[in-house]
């Protein structure tokens, strides 16, 4: 009888102690990214510090989609996280994600920055702003129409027609007015152009300060990467040397792009990825993106960074990301039809 139980005890410590491995295995959360692990870093360890779970941290740089695909039902992966609406989107259309029912999530993001049926979630946002030349130009308010206004000739500098920064904003244009009224404006922009469309944001702050264009349209969280030196000090001259103003459309607000996030399909850790997203929109984790990366947090009442803030109050454009998606692909082909970047 003594030798039976003994046996029983044993038998139930060995459970227990395997429900406890278990219990340890399952506090962690595997996260698939596009985004530069040291941009997230801080965001991350304050979630592992506050609620004890592991975030183990995979970069992809390109095709996290097709990867997600490919590894089917063994994917380790929990949460999908990148750049840019559209991405977002192209997870959902590959049938690498999962719907998603959280109240933290829903009361945090408005309706229009997130998929109605709970497949992928803005967590900050990067507004398309005006740079102005401090000394060469006064403007207190724009629309992104003005960048037609033959006043502006020979004076605007942009990155090309086809990144997805402007592709976004040219489908935004096309979902507001119609193909037909975008092209004659993607025509008079083309025609106010002062050198060919190219480089990048930052680099039509650096052409503002050397004088080859007066006005260009740049993200909003370049700035702050110039203007703290992060970029070093040629960086910081380039963006003390624009006036940032956050035009609308005439008829909404002013348009943004996003960083956001995904639960995958076949996510083994679904409890602790919904915790993930669910800190990353808390007051704590959209003040630290704001401090990391220089974006907008996308719930309200949550301070921007100083310099971001300095901008004035951002006004978003109510459009549904998902409509403009759908004008993506007319955006591009627009963009060639005018011989944008030509």
């Amino acid at each position: 009888m003594q030798r039976y139980a003994r046996r029983l005890i044993g038998a139930v410590s060995f459970v227990a102690a395997g429900m406890t491995a278990g219990a340890a295995l399952a506090q962690e959360v595997n996260l698939y990214t596009t985004r530069e692990p040291g941009l997230i870093k801080p965001l991350l360890d304050a979630f592992t510090e506050k609620t004890g779970v592991k975030v183990n941290t995979v970069f992809v740089k390109d095709g996290l989609g097709e990867r997600v695909a490919a590894e089917g039902q063994n994917s380790p992966a929990d949460v999908l996280m990148v750049v840019d609406f559209g991405n977002l989107i192209d997870l959902v259309d590959r049938n690498v994600t999962q719907p998603v029912q959280s109240k933290v999530l829903e009361e945090a993001i408005p309706a229009n920055l997130r998929d109605k049926d709970g497949n992928w979630f803005a967590l900050t946002l990067r507004a398309r702003v005006l740079y102005a030349s401090k000394d060469r130009t006064n403007i207190d308010a724009f629309t992104y129409e003005e960048l037609a206004d033959p006043k502006w000739q020979g004076k605007v500098c942009i990155r090309s027609g086809q990144h997805p920064y402007n592709t976004a904003l040219f489908a935004t244009a096309i979902a507001k007015d119609g193909a037909e009224k975008a092209e004659e404006w993607l025509k008079g922009v083309k025609a106010n152009l002062a050198r060919k469309a190219g480089g990048g944001d930052r680099e039509v702050a650096r052409d503002i300060l050397g004088g080859i264009c007066d006005i260009g349209i740049g993200n909003s969280y370049y700035v702050g990467l110039m203007r703290s030196g992060k970029g070093g000090p040629d960086q910081e001259k380039w963006g003390e040397a624009i006036k940032v103003v956050l035009p609308t459309f005439a008829n909404g607000g002013t348009h943004v792009n996003v960083s956001g996030a995904a639960i995958a399909k076949n996510a083994p850790n679904k409890g602790e990825a919904v915790k993930l997203l669910e800190f990353l929109v808390s007051d704590e984790g959209q003040e630290l993106y704001a401090q990391a990366n220089f974006e907008y947090p996308v719930k309200a009442g949550v301070k921007a960074d100083p310099i971001i803030a300095s901008f004035g109050e951002l006004k978003v454009d109510p459009a549904l990301l998902t409509d403009i998606a759908e004008h993506r692909k007319a955006a591009s082909e627009l963009a060639d039809k005018v011989g944008f970047d030509n």
